[in-house]
């Protein structure tokens, strides 16, 4: 990359709102942001190959270590119950709502074992000189699957249930639960870390410079490796990774529209039918939402109620009225504040998985408490539906393409023009 010669130096578009920029060397440690919409651009971390490799490694030895050992154990008359990561998937599954069981063994245990795997793959060979076969497919696999490793929503589940058993058995941690928060560090590192462009810069495809790029033209951006082309010579697969060319997600607000309603119909009913119910010596009731907060409160524990309320409650809400206000702007060309709107719907999409941390609540309280007249939990038909409303919002939240908030706002300042 020469510095300085603007018709050599790569380009790349904002994700968030189609902004060209140049992607320039900056200083070890800094972190390039779009100054259109503030958007995450690239990091620079010296030796960022070897870094990223060693954290992602690190973090796949830490989570097969999460998956080996026992993660929690319950102690009550005598009888001991243990569980593992698998065992919330299995639980349900053994309760009779498979499916359910599925999404919880995919989103904690599958999913980031395939992400963390894919990264390997993709950064050891590289870094060993090789270009990786089927570099495309598995790079488009990791970057989708990637949003749906929810091994932190997991974590604050694991901590809302032992909170709920402190007052029934003796809550006894595991190896597991120690290497699941190092995991969760160490990844954090790994992806702070990792720069996409460092798996395709000695590849055969290169990225359009600004001389390829004539005054007035469009281009066209992959949404999954970020691959410049000028829309007019545009294939209609993205000759990098393989995934479809296309310059703004097809259909994207009839999808979110769609995808919103079902959603808020789901939620009637996942808060109206209990999620689970909890039995002590052959006593118990079932809990709602609501109620399993209110269980909390009573216990002194208030700011986990808070978490839970706002996870549960406040998130999955404000994120259908976010998106729902969002869709609304685009529809009637609103370009008023476009940094803004991009800026509510990141944190739109950053938060709305945590709303799952209920649906891992009540797995791992079913894999753990299984003490026959002594103690049991039953997931309740609720939960399907609250797990059903979340998947639906995130699904929502990607199918939002937000540089239609900026082609809304610049038709508009032409039209005023």
């Amino acid at each position: 990359m020469r510095m300085g010669d603007e018709r050599a130096t790569p380009l790349l578009a904002c994700h968030d709102c189609d902004r060209l920029h140049r992607r320039e060397q900056i200083a070890s440690g800094a972190h390039a942001r779009c100054g259109n919409c503030g958007a995450s651009l690239y990091r620079h971390h010296d030796n960022a190959l070897d870094r990223a490799t060693a954290l992602y490694l690190a973090a796949f030895v830490l989570l097969l270590i999460a998956n080996a050992f026992p993660f929690l154990s319950l102690s009550l008359g005598g009888l001991k119950e243990h569980t593992r990561l698998f065992s919330c998937g299995w639980a349900l599954w053994q309760a009779g709502m498979g499916e359910l069981g599925l999404v919880v063994f995919l989103t904690s245990v599958g999913f980031p074992l395939l992400v963390l795997g894919g990264m390997l793959y993709l950064l050891l060979l590289v870094r060993w000189g090789i270009h990786p076969p089927a570099i495309g497919l598995v790079y488009r696999v990791t970057r989708a699957l990637e949003p749906w490793s929810l091994m932190g929503v997991f974590m604050l589940g694991t901590l809302i249930s032992a909170v709920k058993l402190l007052d029934m058995a003796d809550v006894i941690p595991g190896p597991a639960l120690f290497a699941l928060i190092g995991l969760l560090f160490v990844l954090g590192a790994a992806r702070s870390s990792f720069d996409p462009e460092m798996i395709w810069l000695h590849g055969p495809v290169r990225q359009l410079a600004q001389a390829d790029l004539m005054e007035n033209r469009k281009w066209v951006s992959c949404h999954c490796c970020g691959l410049l082309r000028v829309e007019a010579d545009a294939p209609s697969h993205c000759p990098r990774c393989g995934g479809a060319l296309h310059r703004r997600l097809h259909n994207s607000l009839p999808r979110t529209w769609a995808l919103l309603a079902t959603a808020v119909l789901l939620l009637i009913p996942a808060n109206l039918y209990p999620i689970m119910t909890v039995r002590q010596l052959g006593q118990g009731e079932p809990n709602t939402i609501i109620s399993g907060v209110i269980h909390l409160i009573e216990g002194g524990w208030y700011g986990l109620a808070l978490i839970v309320f706002f996870a549960s409650v406040v998130v999955p809400l404000a994120k259908i009225a976010t998106l729902a206000y969002l869709s609304w702007c685009v529809e009637r060309g609103s370009a008023r504040h476009p940094r803004d709107l991009t800026r509510l719907y990141r944190v739109t999409e950053a938060v709305g998985a945590w709303s799952m941390v209920d649906v891992f609540l009540v797995g791992l309280l079913v894999s753990l408490v299984s003490l026959g007249l002594l103690a049991s939990v039953t997931p309740g038909v609720g939960v399907n539906y609250f797990a059903g409303a979340v998947i639906l919002t995130i699904i929502a939240a990607h199918s939002f393409d937000p540089r239609l908030i900026w082609d809304r706002a610049q038709a508009s300042k032409a039209n005023q023009a």
